[in-house]
């Protein structure tokens, strides 16, 4: 005979098992549905991107493709530089740093077979400084900082010439030209040539210089301190770039699309004002 003790325990084992058992079937559930969005498997994109506003603007669309199923994940890299060399090496899927002339400026020479599929947004550049309150307070001899890229340098350039103080030869390569093609300077300003991410650290050493506005938004400097800069009609909109022949994958077609959405407009134009332009 079976004593109560041992049919106890062994109702209890029982009961134990089946609670275990539904556990597991619980937890395995779970997983399946975190990774899956109406039945169909969740798709992850790695974007690499500057750290304002762009990680910004995708992080705020990161929800609206949580609900197509796509999980996009937002890759900042100390180097802005690496983003495109990482893009062609396939580590990321997509990148959003950049505007089309400084692509044009480093595709061939590196090799990068990329395609535009969305152009978001203008940063205008502007002249700022910390030892004037006008352009008319630049003294002859004045020394001006501008980016050493060559795109960026170019546009440096063109702006001070549209404001008066400088005037280049006429005849330049798109895109190209540095202090030497300067034909007229009447004040005599120097130039200093430094990596775009220093300029903003260049402010207490030179007179003015010429800053893009993600970097004056990294530096928690106010955009708005300007003492000019370039209207919204710019051809250096930051673009969304794939390897070429991926362009219609539609995550990644899904991802365009989210970038240019009059939701995506209003979040620019209410987070960041003058210093960021929608450029759609």
């Amino acid at each position: 005979m079976i004593k109560k003790g041992i049919i106890t325990k062994m109702a209890l084992g029982t009961i134990s098992i089946i609670i275990a058992a539904s556990m597991f079937v619980g937890c395995s559930s779970s997983k399946t549905n975190s990774s899956q969005n109406n039945g169909k498997p969740e798709v992850t994109v790695k974007v690499g991107a500057a750290a304002v506003p762009h990680a910004d603007i995708l992080n705020f669309i990161k929800p609206k493709l949580k609900a197509e199923g796509i999980n996009l994940e937002v890759i900042v890299m100390d180097d802005d530089g690496q983003l495109n060399p990482a893009l062609k090496d396939k580590q990321i899927d997509a990148n959003y740093f950049q505007h089309v002339p400084y692509l044009d400026s480093v595709a061939k020479e590196k090799g990068f077979n990329f395609t535009v599929t969305a152009k978001v947004h203008v940063e205008p550049i502007g002249f700022y400084s910390q030892k004037i309150k006008s352009i008319n307070e630049l003294k002859e001899g004045s020394k001006i900082a501008i980016s050493n890229n060559p795109s960026n340098e170019f546009r440096g350039l063109i702006l001070l010439e549209k404001n008066g103080l400088i005037k280049l030869r006429p005849g330049l390569a798109q895109y190209s030209s540095t202090p030497r093609d300067i034909i007229e300077n009447p004040k005599k300003l120097t130039f200093v040539e430094i990596d775009s991410a220093q300029l903003t650290r260049s402010l207490p050493d030179v007179d003015g210089a010429v800053i893009n506005t993600n970097r004056i938004l990294e530096a928690k400097l106010d955009p708005n301190t300007a003492l000019f800069r370039e209207d919204a009609n710019s051809p250096y909109a930051n673009i969304l770039v794939v390897r070429s022949g991926e362009e219609n994958r539609p995550e990644l077609k899904k991802l365009a699309e989210f970038l240019v959405t009059p939701d995506v407009k209003t979040f620019i134009q209410n987070r960041y004002g003058v210093a960021v332009v929608p450029a759609f």
